[in-house]
């Protein structure tokens, strides 16, 4: 068998060497594709003959057609202005071959794209379906960079569905799809997707997107791979996954552009992506080329909505922006504080600059610009050094604007005031007034869960902090903590500061856990000392602090209530030691309250190792808590 095979492999090599100068460059390519085919055949068939003559093959075998030359009739297509000039080409004399129909519909559906009037008055074109009969009659020749080409012209001139001319141009890249370069491919995605969707061609999509995700590896340009996670990456979470991967390879060829559009895309699709994050922010604190003002706002964007924290890449940022900043808009410094106020990222010398942005502008600064620095400013207790001015223009501007605003923004604008220190009565009763507050109460979304809890913020605010503002207020009723309040993941902080305080206390009516307040704040622990800094029981004596107020015994004379507040890492600012705003408020209400405060900052905790340790810890913040208040 073998020695058969050798005797008919040498016989087609040696009528090959035969026929090698009979034939062009493009017949030896077949010749030897032929030849190839004819060994394999022989091979895997041993009752198969061998032909006659390999010539005979050669003359059998239909070798594609190759593009044709360039003729008179392409350079007319190329240079007409109008869609009559290019109509006219269809009975001009001109010799169309099988990519001209083709070619000229591209051509019209640019001169017409930002002409739509015109596109339905030449549809119905006689010469325009001559047209289009035409290419459907050759449809099958077109070749394949022209034919997507071709699809996507047809979606723009709007045909409409039911064109057979275009189901035809339908089917037809649906039968070449194995055969169309990934190039090809990635070109219907960014061109033709949205005309898809809008078209429900769902099986053409739907074929796409599984050539695209099952051919990912020919992927090797770093524009493609970023294109299509902009344009299709939505469409197919497994597709998205390739997409990560792929870019993960390529991310070191990216420029400045090319990384804006990745973590632009992937804060538009909510995808937190670590390992790409990570990727990316090396190369912008690596590498030194320049990011002008666009890049740099939209990169603080997404970083914001995405919640990933690069500090180097924050301080690029901030470096960065800081010249830019005279050349901003009200809108852009708006945006780009809310940004850095999610990151929890306050640079002083930027947000001054921002304040004073506003202050110098402030025809320009809208209503809703005003209320997001407002809420950033407040997020991250920033208030600038010309904070009179600057509150001067917020109340100027929002004096007249308030009551027409969103009422859930409403509340978070006056809760906004009243963590900076600067509400005034008026903006108190404007939330805390029956006819408004009313809406809020019963609401079980989380959205006007957390508007409600500002609301108990605001209520504690006007009681504990304006005592000349006597009403209105929120009913008792509202006050009575929800079981949401409490029902809380444990974290290991607070279990730790829990357990070693029962040991200290060493009876547990001695002490308070998680304690839910009518502020709407809640205690990790509270407990009760005489005058002698000896812990007391809290049974029966007056809890004024609670909602509705227990306990009938007032309290002993000097005696003191002290309040344990931890404060876990997420309750700073990025790289920080400062409280972000709703905690420094929390803390003055508790103050404010009657509370002596013992703070257990997480930095503190985790350098205690032993439980001895973290009971002298307890006791020592005790004490310093009872000295401050006598040194008063």
């Amino acid at each position: 068998m073998a020695a058969r095979l050798v005797k008919r492999c040498t016989c087609l090599l040696r009528e090959a060497a035969l026929l090698v100068p009979a034939v062009s460059p493009a017949g030896r390519l077949r010749l030897a594709g032929v030849a190839h085919k004819t060994l394999t055949s022989s091979a895997t068939s041993p009752s198969s003959h061998f032909p006659g003559s390999l010539s005979e093959l050669v003359e059998r075998e239909q070798v594609f057609t190759p593009y044709p030359e360039r003729q008179e009739v392409d350079l007319l297509i190329e240079k007409a202005t109008g869609p009559e000039e290019l109509l006219e080409l269809l009975g001009g004399g001109h010799c169309l071959h099988q990519n001209h129909a083709a070619l000229i519909l591209i051509r019209l559906s640019r001169l017409l794209s930002e002409k739509p009037g015109d596109k339905a008055s030449l549809i119905q074109d006689a010469r325009f379906q001559q047209l289009l009969h035409l290419l459907n009659s050759q449809i099958t020749t077109v070749w394949h960079g022209t034919l997507v080409k071709l699809l996507r012209s047809l979606y723009a001139l709007a045909l409409p569905a039911a064109s057979k001319e275009l189901q035809s141009v339908e089917q037809e890249v649906r039968w070449r799809m194995r055969r169309l370069k990934y190039k090809h491919l990635a070109y219907l995605a960014e061109s033709s997707t949205t005309y898809m969707q809008e078209r429900e061609s769902q099986e053409l999509l739907a074929e796409l997107l599984v050539h695209l995700e099952r051919r990912w590896a020919e992927i090797e340009d770093g524009r493609m791979v970023v294109a299509m996670m902009m344009k299709v990456g939505h469409l197919s979470k497994s597709l998205m996954n390739r997409l990560e991967d792929k870019c993960l390879e390529l991310v070191e060829q990216f420029g400045p552009d090319e990384l804006r559009k990745v973590l632009v895309t992937l804060a538009a699709q909510n995808r937190r992506s670590v390992p790409l994050l990570r990727a990316v922010s090396y190369h912008l604190v690596q590498k030194p080329f320049p990011l002008t003002k666009g890049i740099l706002l939209d990169l603080a964007y997404a970083y914001g909505k995405l919640g990933f924290h690069q500090t180097q890449v924050f301080q690029r940022l901030a470096a960065d922006l800081l010249p830019h900043t005279p050349s901003l808009t009200s809108g852009e410094v708006a945006r780009c504080t809310k940004s850095f106020a999610f990151l929890k990222w306050l640079n002083l010398p930027l947000f001054e600059a921002f304040a004073q942005h506003i202050l110098n502008r402030a025809q320009s600064a809208t209503v809703p610009h005003l209320c997001n620095m407002l809420l950033a400013f407040a997020r991250l207790n920033f208030r600038p050094e010309r904070e009179d001015q600057f509150f001067s223009l917020v109340r100027e501007k929002l004096v007249s604007e308030l009551a027409g605003l969103d009422p859930a923004l409403q509340v978070d604008v006056v809760w906004a005031l009243c963590v900076l220190q600067q509400v005034q009565e008026a903006e108190l009763r404007a939330v805390l007034r029956p006819e408004f507050h009313t809406q809020f109460l019963g609401g079980e979304s989380p959205k006007n869960q957390s508007t409600f809890q500002k609301l108990l913020h605001i209520n504690a605010t006007a009681q504990l902090e304006h005592p000349e503002y006597t009403s209105p207020l929120l009913p008792a009723s509202a006050l009575v903590p929800r079981l949401s309040a409490l029902d809380r993941k444990v974290t290991p902080l607070q279990k730790e500061l829990q357990e070693t305080l029962k040991g200290l206390l060493g009876s547990a009516d001695r002490g308070s856990f998680m304690v839910a307040t009518q502020y709407g704040w809640v205690l990790d622990a509270e407990v009760l000392l005489d005058s002698d800094s000896q812990f007391l029981p809290l049974r029966n004596f007056v809890a004024p602090h609670l909602a509705p107020p227990s306990g009938s015994q007032p309290l002993p004379p000097g005696a003191k209530r002290l309040a344990f507040l931890r404060w876990e890492f997420p309750n700073f600012n990025s790289r920080s030691k400062d409280l972000l705003g709703r905690f420094m408020l929390a803390r003055r209400h508790v103050l404010a309250a009657g509370f002596l405060v013992v703070d257990v900052p997480y930095y503190e905790w985790l350098e205690l190792k032993s439980e001895w340790q973290k009971g002298a810890y307890l006791k020592d913040k005790i004490r310093k808590a009872v000295a401050e208040e006598l040194a008063k």
